[in-house]
């Protein structure tokens, strides 16, 4: 075994089980070491967290937390990644579930970002939140007419930047179409979280999500 921090073989054990390292010396528990490295690759072969706790045997309230610190510090890295990047397209997207799309008035309840597209890569920017206006045009019944001009709006005003219909970021949207389905009852402030998982998953290959989780988690 090699110390997970500084690659050291050199380490002693410690009397409550732990390992210490002789170069960088730190602590940690192989035990833990191992359930973190199952958890990390069930997190990257797309099992959600209730199946994820039945393969490994672990309680449902512990993957859930633990899913939820990957999301948190994958989108920290994503930030940092996209920073000084050549942006070569970009273009808006609007998500709404396909049981909400024959309803007009649930234009509010739809999540708009926008997707940049780098070295076949791809990062997503949230846009401003329609939904902070629902309960306000819903109650001055002017929904229907709101959702005319938006779609109006949104034909004339597109934003976007692409210089061919199969690209990067349409293959992205194709994919993210795919694997939104996988999670049921999001909560609206936890979007943007489940945006960037399936970011991460789309520009690394699975061999590279799990190198990259355990350096940033463990």
């Amino acid at each position: 075994m090699k110390c997970p921090y500084c690659n050291s073989k050199i380490l002693y054990k410690l009397k409550t089980g732990q390992l210490k390292c002789s170069t960088c010396k730190k602590k940690f528990s192989p035990k833990k070491l191992k359930t973190d490295y199952n958890i990390i690759e069930c997190f990257c072969q797309n099992l959600v967290a209730n199946q994820a706790a039945k393969k490994l045997g672990l309680n449902y309230v512990t993957i859930k937390k633990r899913y939820e610190d990957f999301r948190k510090i994958i989108a920290m890295y994503l930030e940092d990644n996209y920073r000084g990047q050549e942006i070569k397209e970009y273009d808006e997207y609007i998500y709404l579930e396909k049981s909400k799309k024959k309803i007009g008035k649930n234009i509010f309840d739809a999540q708009n970002f926008l997707t940049f597209c780098f070295d076949d890569k791809v990062f997503n920017l949230p846009m401003t939140d329609l939904n902070r206006y629902k309960k306000e045009f819903l109650n001055d019944n002017l929904d229907k007419e709101y959702f005319r001009e938006f779609s109006r709006s949104m034909m004339l005003n597109k934003i976007a930047k692409i210089q061919k219909l199969d690209n990067t970021i349409t293959k992205f949207w194709l994919y993210f179409e795919e694997e939104i389905l996988k999670f049921k009852g999001i909560k609206r402030e936890n979007f943007f979280y489940y945006l960037k998982e399936i970011e991460f998953k789309f520009n690394y290959t699975q061999k590279k999500q799990k190198e990259l989780l355990a350096q940033l988690y463990m």
